[in-house]
């Protein structure tokens, strides 16, 4: 008599594992399928100056002076403030990182198809709530679908594929996560001309487009992650690439582990604090700079991004729209940086390692922030543009680059379950940046120092973050051996997690080698690709207003 655990469902980890034959460069465009449209939480303040005047559709219909954010949440006679529209923002990042820290160790056990669908549902249906908050008008519709719901479907679709690239790339584990990561950075990318695209079509005389837009993008992105979710596969216990032997521990690799941490005691393990404040202090520079590069190229340029020897405080309302529309160019420049950085350096972090990469993010850009304030009062547009570039490709590297440094020195049994723990880091930082940046900004403005020059101070607190950064790197060394799981506890982990004993027995379990058909590859590369190449297209057109 057949018993439940002997015919797995559909879902679960065993129905996953790859036959031999199996060509793992199926496995990237099914991480991408997912990464780039989660990605599109970058994107969500497209939406914002539309939803702000939801129901004054030409121009917003105010709140009373005496109507605060929790009567906003409810109420239904006045339109939402853009303020407070950006704590979706806020709940999204807060959210991927509790939610990614909470379910980590459940995702190395259910296994990547599995958590997939269960972001697929969680991030789609809550865009379907917040399309009923929106025609309803009722902000905490909003706030618990894509915020909440969202948020952790977000969480968990970030670090669905970290574990397993991981393992079916151990010879280039910094490219593998690098493919993946750098789809969550392009996400707003296709997403945010996108959602512009429905809002004009949808727009009426009695509508804005958002609810219908919200709805049409939820279907589409469903697709998506569904057909990535049940892409994914996992290696067999004992793979390896062909030809590949895994490297001899020898002192050039001393930071690569053949050992398996627990995701348990992580909490407890000084390697894994210094890692989580390399990570949060990369993070919070970067995230300072992003949301004021727009705004300081204003202030700092003025008319002279026109060639007209004017102070920003003296540009006319006409002037002002034109420069903002050059920044938006610089802007999406940045973002095309950010993706890039995210491939190239987690690439690069695959031959110089990376504690070195780190370093490199640390020193060269602890430099580029402090040679900023020297650029602006120079008025060389050019070297300040190319700091800030180079400084954005160094945040996406960082984010690129982590799930192999963690691989690396906790080993890979775990490492998804780990990475999740270490994203608390990036809501932290998400908390931190900004509030550092805005305020001294704030406050500088206050003392009355001109626009152009309130935000040197800020650039050398963030070469103070670099630092603590670059201290805490250099203080990683490889883990104690009594943190690592025995050989009998990690044979009770891969039973937990449901893995095949052997290639062999996978084999057999599939009914023999399966060859996989080169088209497929090509197929699913293609499906992600179109999306990705529209989008990299329509960010090229605003960086040409820049550059004219």
């Amino acid at each position: 008599m057949t018993t439940h655990d002997d015919t797995p469902g559909f879902l679960s980890k065993e129905r996953i594992v790859a036959p031999e034959g199996f060509n793992r460069w199926l496995v990237p465009p099914a991480a991408l399928a997912i990464h780039l449209c989660i990605g599109m939480a970058y994107g969500f303040s497209v939406f914002w100056l539309p939803l702000s005047k939801a129901l004054g559709i030409k121009d917003a219909l105010k709140c009373g002076p005496d109507i605060g954010f929790f009567q906003e949440l409810f109420i239904s006679t006045c339109d939402w403030k853009v303020s407070t529209l950006g704590w979706m923002y806020t709940l999204f990042f807060v959210l991927l990182g509790s939610s990614a820290a909470l379910w980590g160790g459940w995702l190395e056990r259910a296994g990547p198809r599995k958590a997939g669908v269960v972001s697929a549902v969680c991030w789609c249906g809550g865009m379907l709530i917040s399309a009923v908050g929106v025609y309803y008008h009722q902000f905490w519709l909003m706030l618990l679908g894509s915020g909440v719901i969202g948020g952790i479907g977000l969480g968990l679709g970030y670090i669905s594929p970290v574990s397993t690239l991981i393992k079916w790339f151990p010879d280039r584990r910094g490219m593998a996560t690098g493919m993946a990561i750098m789809g969550f950075g392009g996400g707003a990318m296709i997403g945010s001309p996108l959602a512009a695209e429905l809002m004009k079509l949808f727009a009426t005389d009695l509508e804005v487009g958002v609810w219908q837009t919200f709805v049409v993008m939820a279907l589409v992105y469903f697709v998506f992650m569904m057909a990535g979710a049940l892409g994914y596969r996992i290696p067999a216990t004992g793979w390896k690439p062909a030809g590949w032997t895994p490297p001899v521990n020898q002192q050039a690799n001393a930071m690569i582990t053949q050992g398996h941490v627990h995701v348990s005691k992580v909490w407890g393990i000084p390697q894994f604090w210094m890692v989580w404040v390399v990570l949060c202090m990369n993070v919070s520079a970067g995230i300072g700079v992003i949301g004021m590069a727009s705004p300081m190229l204003q202030e700092v340029f003025g008319g002279r991004l026109m060639g007209l020897d004017i102070k920003f405080i003296d540009l006319d309302a006409a002037q002002l729209t034109t420069i903002a529309g050059i920044a938006a160019g610089f802007t999406a420049l940045l973002s095309l940086f950010n993706i890039g950085g995210r491939f190239v350096w987690a690439s690069l972090s695959d031959k110089l390692g990376r504690k070195l990469t780190y370093i490199i993010f640390f020193v060269l850009g602890g430099a580029l922030y402090a040679s900023i304030p020297a650029s602006s009062m120079a008025g060389n547009k050019m070297l300040f543009v190319a700091a800030f570039c180079i400084i954005l490709s160094m945040y996406g590297g960082g984010f690129a680059t982590v799930p192999a440094y963690l691989a690396d020195l906790f080993g890979t049994q775990m490492v998804g379950a780990i990475h999740g723990r270490l994203l608390t880091a990036w809501a932290t930082a998400g908390i931190l940046g900004p509030v550092v940046v805005n305020y001294m900004r704030d406050y500088q403005l206050g003392l009355g120092i001109p626009r152009e020059q309130v935000y040197n101070q800020t650039m050398f607190i963030l070469v103070g973050m670099l630092v603590v950064g670059l201290i805490a790197n250099l203080l990683i060394k490889p883990v104690a051996a009594k943190h690592f799981m025995t050989a009998e506890e990690l044979a009770v982990e891969k039973k937990l997690a449901h893995e095949k004993a052997s290639a062999s027995e996978v084999g057999s379990a599939h009914g023999g080698v399966s060859k996989t058909n080169p088209l497929w590859v090509v197929l699913a590369w293609t499906a992600v690709g179109i999306p990705l190449v529209w989008g990299i297209y329509r960010t090229l057109l605003s960086v040409g207003k820049f550059f004219n």
